[in-house]
């Protein structure tokens, strides 16, 4: 990893993304790339779904987590791990954590889904509740973290996190051939963050858009401004990609995303129906935005063969967005 005296943060190089893959293969998938003639069809390109909600824990970020995990040594991991989370990055931590056997606690919004919050404590984690804001979960995560003297490990603007989730796009670049463009989602921009390094260094010609909420847009209000704009408490249904850039995501966004895109709640169900019953696979709502984008933005992505990252299957059943719109 090198370090940037200008950030002073460490910043993870292809290297380290070749290093995580290696360490965690034998505790991830290597997830399928599924397509629909009928999603090619109404969006005018061929698009080829990296599909995470098949990957362990339900979603792409146990990459990052196991990355994590697994790299301390074995005094640092015996104290334990911690995080503050939305609910992935929680149960995926909790699902390395239960892996090496070793206590991990997670500060969780008492609005995010039932279901991330049951299968963090099925994998063994310990939930501490906060308020649905950047302010709340980082406060008592500060309190969680004094006592304990667990190892941090943030959802996103870590460099083993990102270095783990670039792995994803590792798989994706060897699994298609000719890519034009890859989209992900975008909140805090760790698989983001991930794509722009594994794409920048072995694929530059590939075009990488960020695809974000319009209700929780501060990433694209960011891009647009050239600083980081860091909304406290947005409200969307798309409960992964409320959190604010950082600096180390917020290195790799400003010098290698082409351009994000946002959707707006509606456009965002509807593409997570159409996802459902077109192509029969469980994705959450933050997984559906860059279908949305794609849907809303026929002119930039007609005629190209793009790499579509689904990044998270884990939803409540009972109160699946469209219920109640």
């Amino acid at each position: 990893m090198s370090s940037s005296n200008e950030h002073k943060m460490t910043i993870p190089t292809y290297d380290d993304v070749l290093a995580a893959h290696e360490r965690i293969k034998p505790y991830i998938h290597k997830t399928p790339i599924l397509t629909s003639r009928f999603l090619n069809e109404l969006s005018g390109a061929e698009l080829f779904f990296k599909c995470e909600n098949f990957q362990k824990a339900g979603a792409f970020k146990v990459r990052g987590a196991c990355n994590a995990v697994f790299g301390l040594n074995d005094k640092t991991a015996a104290i334990g791990v911690a995080t503050h989370s939305s609910g992935n990055h929680a149960l995926s931590l909790s699902y390395a954590a239960g892996r090496r056997s070793i206590p991990v606690t997670v500060v969780m919004p008492h609005t995010a889904p039932q279901t991330k919050k049951d299968a963090v404590i099925g994998y063994g984690g310990t939930i501490v509740e906060c308020e649905p804001s950047t302010t709340s979960r980082e406060a008592i995560f500060a309190e969680v973290v004094a006592k304990s003297g667990a190892d941090f490990i943030h959802p996103y603007n870590d460099p083993r996190v990102i270095a783990g989730q670039a792995t994803c796009s590792k798989e994706l670049l060897s699994q298609v051939p000719n890519l034009d463009a890859v989209i992900a989602p975008i909140g805090g921009g760790g698989m983001i963050s991930g794509t722009c390094l594994t794409v920048s260094n072995i694929a530059p010609d590939v075009k990488i858009y960020a695809a974000e909420p319009l209700n929780a847009d501060d990433a694209a209000r960011s891009f647009r401004a050239g600083y980081i704009i860091a909304d406290d408490a947005p409200q969307t249904i798309a409960d992964g990609l409320k959190v604010p850039l950082k600096d180390l995501t917020w290195h790799f966004v400003s010098n290698h995303v082409t351009d994000i895109f946002t959707a707006t709640e509606d456009e965002i169900i509807e593409a997570m129906k159409l996802t459902w019953k077109r192509m029969k696979i469980v994705i959450e709502p933050s997984c559906a935005v860059p279908l949305a984008v794609i849907l809303k933005n026929p002119e930039i992505f007609k005629g190209m063969r793009v790499g579509v990252i689904i990044t998270g299957g884990n939803v409540d059943l009972d109160t699946l967005p469209w219920f109640n719109n």
